[in-house]
Formats: C-alpha cells, sequence, structure tokens
C-alpha cells in the first residue's frame, strides 16, 4: 500500500509499504534505480516480505517530480532526475524511511539497486540500520570517505560497464570489510523486466541477500 512520510526538512514523499508475511522480523529499505517506485521493485519487495520483513520503497524523486515512474527504455529521462537529487536530501528521505520502519520494532536493513546501491553504501555509513547491500551499485567510489557503520554486502556483474573492475577495485581496497560478489552478468541483471535479467545470477544474489538479512536482522 502506498502512504505518505515527511522527511526532517517537511518534505512529504511517496512511500510504498509491503507487509511482512508472518511473523515480523525486521524491516528493510528498498532503494530504487533511475526509474522511480516502479512494479518491478514492488516486487522485489513481496520477495523480502514473503520472508517475515516489512519492506518500504520510497519514492526519491518526489523532491523532483511527484509521482514519477519512468519506462526501463527511457533511461535518459531517469538519469536527468537523478542528476537534480540533492543527496544530502536523498539521505534525508532514506533516513525518514528508516526512521518508520524501525519505530515498529525490529532491525533495519537496506538494499539497493544501480543508483540505490551507491545509496545503501552511503546508509550503510551514515545511518542507523543493520547491514546494507548493493545490487550493481554505481557511483560507489564517489562514496569513499568514511568508513561503514554497519556490514555490507554488494553483488556486481563482470560484464556491467556501469561497474568497471578500477571501480569496484578502488570500493574494496577502501573497504575491505566489503563482502563481495561477482556474478556472469550485466547491469541490471536482478531486474526481471528487462532484456539484462539472468535469472541464476539474480536467484544466487537473493538467496546470498536473505542469509546476510538473516544473520544481521534475524
Amino acid at each position: 500500500m502506498m502512504t505518505r512520510l515527511q522527511a526532517n526538512d517537511g518534505h512529504g514523499f511517496e512511500c510504498w509499504i509491503e507487509p511482512a508475511q508472518g511473523e515480523r522480523r525486521g524491516g528493510i529499505v528498498v532503494i530504487q534505480e533511475i526509474f522511480g517506485l516502479t512494479d518491478q521493485l514492488k516486487g522485489v519487495a513481496r520477495l523480502y516480505a514473503a520472508e517475515g520483513y516489512e519492506v518500504a520503497i520510497p519514492a526519491l524523486f518526489d523532491r523532483q517530480e511527484r509521482g514519477a515512474v519512468i519506462a526501463f527504455d527511457d533511461p535518459g529521462r531517469g538519469r536527468d532526475l537523478m542528476a537534480k537529487a540533492d543527496l544530502d536530501q536523498t539521505m534525508m528521505d532514506i533516513g525518514a524511511t528508516v526512521e518508520a520502519l524501525t519505530a515498529k520494532g525490529g532491525k533495519v536493513g537496506v538494499i539497493g539497486f544501480c543508483w540505490g546501491g551507491g545509496l545503501a553504501l552511503r546508509s550503510a555509513q551514515t545511518l542507523d540500520i543493520a547491514g546494507g547491500v548493493a545490487f550493481y551499485g554505481t557511483r560507489m567510489p564517489s562514496y569513499l570517505d568514511r568508513p561503514l557503520k554497519a556490514p555490507m554486502l554488494a553483488h556486481f556483474g563482470t560484464q556491467d560497464d556501469h561497474t568497471p573492475p578500477e571501480g569496484i577495485a578502488e570500493v574494496k581496497a577502501y573497504l575491505p570489510e566489503i563482502e563481495t560478489h561477482m556474478y556472469e552478468a550485466g547491469h541490471a541483471f536482478a531486474n526481471d523486466q528487462r532484456p539484462s535479467y539472468v535469472a541464476d545470477a539474480a536467484t544466487l544474489a537473493h538467496d546470498r541477500t536473505k542469509a546476510f538479512f538473516a544473520t544481521h536482522i534475524g
């Protein structure tokens, strides 16, 4: 269901909430790609809700364009909105989402995809979360200015030109404690609505993510 949250600066934004199935184990915030709050991400929310987590997806483009959901074949528009996003404001919205789940009890983790993968790293550096997971996180080298406050797991594709080997090496050199896995796949390999989807890689990455959260959230 869609609800409305408010950041510390008074900005109100939409947020999709997927209730936990069965006994609630904690919460997970899912951070979007450059395409907004898509139906595909709601499918990811259902996947983790089935594991017992309440899942929240904040609409991070609401500061630039309310209700923006962008077609996967129109990445230029998504990049334009991302370029207009202020990092501090974006993190304020993610932080408000984490706080909303934390208030309901239990620990909270973060999963980010593409643009959201870099933001998941920033979350693990700056927010009170139990752990962060990045799926093919872009711009991660630009966040290498402080240590981690929470454990971090990262999934990358070996053929992903959005996350070149030198960038991954830079991340691992600065934050060697990040658990990193490589997959024979390209960018967006876990997005089952795009041609880049690689089912085996996606399943393994999600299985590893579930195990990570079982350890760090419960």
